[in-house]
């Protein structure tokens, strides 16, 4: 299933997927921690100003999805939102922040504060920031498609 959405979504630049349940989609391109191949998953997140904001859910499981702990390894990653392509870094959020953007984000998405009960654990929110110009470069031009 994943993969047909990811082709869909690429097909049309987010036409199709761009939103799911009412909220946006982005596409998360990661480096796998194991095997470094590229992976890529689609996630629900929260604009905000220049970063994609979005919780390591995994529906409710007792244990992160893989992309976060891709993302822990190589934070380095590539984001399709719509018909845009770029380069981010992902950094865990923790303390006010945290708890600011976790109340925008439960305020519409029910669901989460669900899978948070469900999982047991503190559903860690990332934020996906674009790479900046000097930053070095990600590991994604060397990694293997």
């Amino acid at each position: 299933m994943t993969s047909a959405a990811v082709r869909l979504y690429r097909l049309t630049r987010g036409r199709v997927l761009g939103r799911i349940g009412g909220h946006p989609v982005l596409l998360l391109e990661t480096i796998g921690r194991r095997t470094g191949r590229r992976r890529t998953t689609p996630v629900q997140y929260l604009p905000d100003d220049e970063a994609f904001v979005v919780v390591a859910s995994n529906r409710g499981a007792a244990h992160p999805p893989a992309w976060y702990l891709n993302l822990r390894a190589h934070p380095g990653a590539r984001v399709q939102v719509g018909s845009r392509i770029m380069d981010v870094r992902a950094q865990e959020l923790s303390g006010n922040e945290r708890g600011e953007l976790w109340d925008q984000l439960t305020a519409g998405n029910r669901y989460l504060e669900d899978a948070a009960r469900k999982a047991g654990r503190q559903l860690p929110v990332v934020a996906l920031r674009p790479q900046r110009s000097g930053e070095p470069p990600l590991a994604h031009a060397d990694a293997t498609p």
